[in-house]
């Protein structure tokens, strides 16, 4: 790892260590007047209706606070965080930081002297917006010191000469289109059809079972989505017409074709909406990154991803041009 990814690693994670540490501290000044179980939640008026034991809750705390922390780790290094993002995205992991550790901790304190089997005073609203406003406050401070660390250099900012381009013949029509199937799509819609059906004999038919029966169906339609490149533009489409995602050319400044990360960039997969970045994302791996004329990126995965590129670049000039 550079001193670089580094530097972003250790900010990312540090406000849910800085959370982990006063955790402890705060448990160790009054863990002699906890009782051996602690109500850990609570109804919307503040009376407790769960509970766990002393060291489950600690366990449950710093499990919970590492985890986000290596999670916003590995973002950071490989989230490819651009600019702006970069900034917001360690000012958020600072507010989460914030309101998560301060909650854990107020539920220390709401059980301090408590009668050991007997009812807590409650969980009085003042601690959610006492975090709400700790939450603000480390944003803050978050922003700030994302400035004390490099945001990753942009790949959008490469000259558009520099992409790569198919030749074509004056009046030459050319397209593209490739498969993107994932395994886990099959799965998904199976699982949601079974959910449906389960839910409605379990419970009602109108409540539940029909929208994951939908779900399920409109996922269907998507178990073998394929990609399309020609003369208006990049088109993602399933089994049928509708739905499908379109990205037409005059939205598009260029294309490249570079290798992402489902989990690091876009949170998931599916179709994903992330700051500065949308796409179809099914896997890990080679995608058409089309970055468009608002700032934003648009991105596909799918196999021979340097041909559709390429088209695409071919076609943008053309239409700049107007041959």
């Amino acid at each position: 790892m550079t001193s670089k990814n580094l530097g972003r690693a250790t900010l990312a994670a540090l406000p849910f260590v800085l959370a982990l540490l006063a955790e402890l501290a705060v448990h160790m000044t009054v863990k002699d007047r906890l009782p051996a179980r602690l109500a850990v939640h609570f109804e919307a008026g503040g009376t407790a209706d769960g509970y766990m034991g002393v060291g489950a809750h600690l366990l449950y705390t710093a499990t919970s606070l590492l985890v986000l922390g290596a999670l916003w780790a590995f973002i950071g290094v490989n989230g490819k965080l651009y600019g702006r993002s970069h900034r917001w995205f360690i000012g958020g992991g600072f507010a989460v930081a914030a309101f998560l550790g301060y909650l854990l901790t107020a539920v220390l304190f709401v059980n301090v002297d408590a009668p050991e089997g007997g009812p807590v005073d409650g969980f009085p609203l003042r601690h959610i917006v006492v975090a709400l406003g700790a939450a603000v406050l480390a944003g803050a401070l978050g922003l700030a010191a994302s400035r004390l660390v490099p945001a990753p250099e942009d790949p959008r900012d490469r000259d558009p000469a520099s992409r790569d381009r198919i030749v074509l013949a004056d009046g030459e029509v050319a397209g593209w289109a490739r498969g993107i199937g994932a395994w886990w799509v099959p799965v998904a819609v199976l699982v949601l059809l079974a959910a449906g059906v389960t839910v409605g004999l379990a419970q009602n038919w109108f409540i539940g079972g029909p929208l994951l029966l939908l779900l399920g169906l409109v996922a269907g339609t998507f178990c073998r989505p394929h990609v399309t490149v020609d003369r208006r533009g990049l088109t993602v489409s399933g089994l049928l017409p509708r739905p499908r995602v379109r990205v037409p050319l005059e939205r598009m400044a260029g294309a490249d074709s570079r290798a992402v990360n489902a989990l690091a960039e876009y949170g998931g997969w599916g179709y994903r909406i992330r700051p500065e970045r949308s796409g179809v994302i099914t896997r890990s791996g080679e995608a058409i990154v089309v970055s468009l004329t608002s700032g934003r990126e648009f991105a596909v995965t799918v196999d021979d991803s340097a041909t559709g590129a390429a088209l695409l670049n071919t076609l943008l000039d053309r239409q700049r041009t107007g041959r």
